[in-house]
């Protein structure tokens, strides 16, 4: 099971109104604009802006200088804490050193002060992630599931939506597999909007996983995920326009997902795994393959088959080989100051 990260949350004090707007600026401009009020809110004793000085470099990929910022204030602020937690696990500016990494996270976890009460479920995910991994800490998939649980707090959708979609997809799998517990975690995050679990949730209804087989709520959930992106989604809707010989349908959407080549940008577009990202595109292949061999709802053309199946296999071992350790939870800068670089 791979996992990715979701944006870590911010208390509502750190926000930035900045005097020019980015559409009037560019990339570089916007940069040097946000560093210059950074500064000057620095030098009036602002302490929330060494912070978002530290994210600025971050978000820039500046993780030297991210690093060094984020240092200075670790002791008094726990946002810079969990960022250099992430940036010591990844090794995003120095070595790589997961282990540090996981005693930040448990510092902010166990922590009793109230600054770090916003961070607590995110921390718990990320740990849950790294014990899943045995990576910073010796492997437990027990204490793993002990903190998801922690992390989706009963599917509170306050508390890390993340965690609440990877417990579907935990629960999904053998040994611990137990697929009402698997529905029940997707549905609920599902309805605090996680676009995977809306996604797996088709796949349940489709097949009668942990809930009683409904043709109608499958296709329910792959029409509104794939609309919002879900490719994993959508690669289900050409199978199902298909297998009610829509033809020229499932041929004009499998055309549109094939046409994607970059499966980890769509999957940091989307928030989905790469896995089910590559998974959804090898099935578009497919039948948009077997559309061109046979003639189905478009032209036939055999050499045109040929190369759509030889797609399949290369996104079906993209989706066996995007596996191994995962990245921790980060914060986006456009979180932190109002608006996006």
């Amino acid at each position: 099971m791979n996992l990715r990260s979701e944006p870590l949350p911010l208390a509502c004090s750190t926000q930035l109104d900045p005097e020019a707007s980015a559409e009037n600026c560019n990339h570089a401009a916007l940069f040097a604009k946000a560093e210059e009020l950074l500064v000057k809110r620095m030098a009036s004793g602002d302490p929330v802006a060494w912070f978002l000085r530290g994210q600025l470099y971050y978000e820039e990929g500046l993780y030297e200088e991210a690093l060094i910022q984020f240092e200075k204030i670790k002791d008094v602020d726990f946002q810079a804490m969990y960022q250099l937690g992430v940036m010591h696990y990844d090794g995003l500016g120095t070595t790589e050193d997961p282990e540090r990494g996981v005693e930040y996270m448990e510092k902010i976890l166990y922590s009793d002060s109230p600054k770090a009460r916003h961070l607590k479920f995110s921390a718990a995910y990320n740990l849950g992630r790294a014990y899943y991994e045995g990576c910073g800490v010796k492997q437990s998939t027990e204490e793993a599931e002990r903190l998801w649980l922690f992390a989706a707090d009963h599917g509170n959708p306050k508390a890390s939506v993340k965690a609440q979609s990877t417990l579907g997809m935990f629960y999904s799998m053998s040994p611990q597999k137990d697929l009402k517990k698997a529905f029940f975690w997707h549905s609920e995050a599902c309805g605090n909007g996680s676009l995977e679990s809306q996604g797996a949730l088709g796949v349940m209804y489709l097949y009668g996983q942990g809930i009683g087989q409904n043709a109608k709520a499958a296709l329910e959930c792959f029409r509104e995920a794939a609309q919002r992106g879900n490719i994993y989604a959508q690669g289900h809707l050409v199978e199902y326009y298909y297998n009610r010989k829509f033809y020229s349908t499932a041929a004009a959407v499998a055309k549109r997902i094939t046409d994607h080549d970059d499966i980890n940008t769509l999957a940091k577009i989307t928030d989905c795994l790469p896995a089910y990202v590559a998974k959804g595109v090898a099935m578009a292949a497919f039948y948009l393959g077997r559309c061109l061999q046979l003639g189905l709802g478009v032209q036939q053309d055999q050499a045109a088959a040929a190369k759509y199946y030889s797609r399949v296999s290369s996104e079906s071992l993209k989706s066996l080989h995007l596996s191994g350790k995962t990245s921790l939870c980060h914060m986006k800068l456009s979180d932190t100051l109002g608006f996006s670089l």
